[in-house]
């Protein structure tokens, strides 16, 4: 059996919980979420657990919300506690107001329920957020470090990778999702994530909303795995994915509401006022990304084939969302596109307004037009621009002068290599 990987956000579920009354951890279900909480009452030595997938836990619940909140030994761990709906969400503010007790209740779910005005109103002030996506790269490799600190620091590290191409498709293919990376069976992985699809849109979209075209959802995600890169206009995947506007508007807020899709919003800068306002959408996971496109390595191996760059961006966008997520500074993302097609694929910003410009190429050897978005933009912010950084998919790295840099991918995991037989 494979070796728990540690998770990044224990560190900061640890912390939450020594000083706050309710810590909610949220992400995408299969993530690892009931792994970790568990892994947390371990380390606390005592506590409850409870989840609400159970028919009979979810019964108690909802039959009397206020005793099942003030059931169990603290830390008292509700998983997927969005089933218990509100009545549950406002007996656990009652319990943590007759008793302000830190670490009182740990909660976990598979939506974004708490983000409803009316609920997180209810906790305002008693709950912080932890987020748990898939696997990174720099936890399956153990490297323990975040590349947001080298990306913001005053030198960019200038490492040889030892990662080769074929090790980079394996790990976009393979995505982060712990059950699906151990299935070493091609035809159980496909099965694996038919069936992860199907549950996420009959059980957890379903929960809220109501779905009258579940096989749309599934198209809809596929759409934005083979757009990824370019800009979400929705009339396009209302058109691709047979639905009307209203309907694949609605559509793609219930994907967000249960993460399998991540936004990347326009980069808002007095730059210039011609900067288009359209979002980016990606699959928060780049495995069920290339099972939606029905690629696997042998596929993205052909020199030029198409789905390389939209899955390689996926790839990079979630590792960067990753990485947000574990740091302790605030971090946003966003991209940058103007009327005239100039471009850059990601735009970080930190701490004290740095920016960082991230551009990805699906070359080993990129040239000096592969920068040109990143010089464009070195001109016009100045010293604004902490650094401009191109990830490629060679060995070398190198300083292009003015703050650019050309970057192995393998710097957002400090180059290290996946341990023999780990995940």
């Amino acid at each position: 059996m494979p070796e728990l990987v540690p998770r990044a956000a224990a560190r900061r579920l640890h912390e939450l919980a020594d000083h706050l009354r309710v810590v909610m951890v949220s992400g995408p279900r299969q993530a690892g979420k009931t792994t970790l909480l568990r892994q947390y009452l371990a380390d606390a030595g005592g506590g409850s657990f409870r989840t609400l997938d159970r028919a009979d836990t979810l019964a108690a619940a909802r039959d009397d919300p206020a005793s099942f909140a003030a059931f169990g030994d603290p830390p008292r761990v509700i998983d997927e506690v969005q089933l218990g709906g509100d009545a549950l969400v406002r007996a656990i503010k009652v319990s943590v107001d007759d008793d302000p007790t830190p670490g009182r209740f740990i909660l976990s779910g598979s939506s974004r329920f708490l983000t409803i005005p009316t609920l997180s109103e209810s906790l305002a002030g008693r709950v912080a957020f932890v987020d748990l996506w898939p696997l990174s790269l720099a936890e399956r490799t153990r490297a323990g470090g975040n590349p947001l600190n080298w990306m913001f620091a005053d030198d960019v590290p200038l490492a040889e990778s030892p990662w080769t191409r074929s090790q980079y498709l394996d790990s976009i293919v393979g995505g982060g999702f712990p059950e699906a990376l151990a299935i070493t069976s091609p035809l159980a992985r496909r099965a694996w994530f038919d069936g992860y699809l199907s549950t996420v849109v009959t059980r957890d979209i379903r929960d809220f909303a109501t779905v009258a075209r579940g096989d749309a959802v599934a198209r809809l995600v596929g759409l934005i795995a083979a757009r990824a890169g370019g800009t979400a206009v929705l009339a396009d995947l209302a058109q691709g994915a047979d639905l009307a506007r209203d309907t694949a508007r609605s559509y793609l807020s219930y994907l967000d509401m249960v993460y399998l899709t991540m936004t990347v919003p326009a980069w808002s800068t007095n730059l210039t006022s011609r900067l288009s306002k359209t979002p980016k959408l990606y699959p928060t996971d780049s495995g069920l990304a290339a099972h939606l496109l029905d690629v696997g390595v042998d596929e993205l191996a052909e020199p030029g084939h198409p789905a390389l760059g939209p899955l390689l961006e996926t790839f990079v966008a979630t590792e960067l969302l990753k990485a947000i997520a574990a740091a302790d500074g605030r971090f946003s993302l966003s991209h940058l596109r103007t009327a005239d097609r100039r471009e850059v694929d990601f735009i970080l910003e930190g701490p004290r307004g740095r920016i960082v410009a991230v551009e990805v190429k699906a070359s080993a050897s990129p040239g000096a037009a592969a920068v040109k978005g990143l010089r464009w933009l070195r001109e016009r912010l100045g010293d604004r621009l902490h650094a401009g950084i191109l990830l490629h998919l060679g060995h070398e790295a190198a300083s292009r002068g003015d703050g650019v840099y050309t970057v192995p991918i393998s710097a957002l995991w400090d180059h290290a290599p996946l341990p023999a037989g780990s995940l």
